[in-house]
């Protein structure tokens, strides 16, 4: 991986996993894209639609998008990176749960999620 791949001025989609928010659904954690700043659901979600958008596309590093979590990750490695600060915002608004979005996550979330 070279940091070429990793855009740190670009700004993240939006708050939550949009392809997620298109059907009403949920997620468990965020990633976000460090080439585009797309925001997609984590590989524990239902969706995983963070590794589908490396699947569709070859950006082959995250940073986690929930609050307190600075990591990357390079899908092609399959391991953890460095890379620079990113464009604000840092995560998901703090205030909301995870699961998420309130009011979306099924009450027996636990036996939808990948493990």
């Amino acid at each position: 991986m070279t940091l070429d791949q990793i855009d740190p001025a670009v700004a993240p989609s939006g708050e939550g996993c949009a392809e997620c928010d298109a059907v009403g659904g949920w997620w468990v954690h965020l990633r976000r894209c460090a080439e585009c700043g797309n925001i997609g659901c984590c590989d524990t979600s239902p969706a995983q639609h963070a590794t589908g958008h490396f699947h569709t596309t070859g950006h082959r590093v995250v940073r986690s998008f929930e609050p307190g979590e600075v990591w990357f990750w390079d899908y092609v490695a399959e391991d953890y990176v460095d890379g620079p600060e990113l464009a604000p915002p840092d995560s998901r608004p703090a205030s909301w749960p995870s699961p998420g979005p309130d009011g979306r996550v099924p009450d027996d979330w636990r036996q939808l999620i990948h493990r």
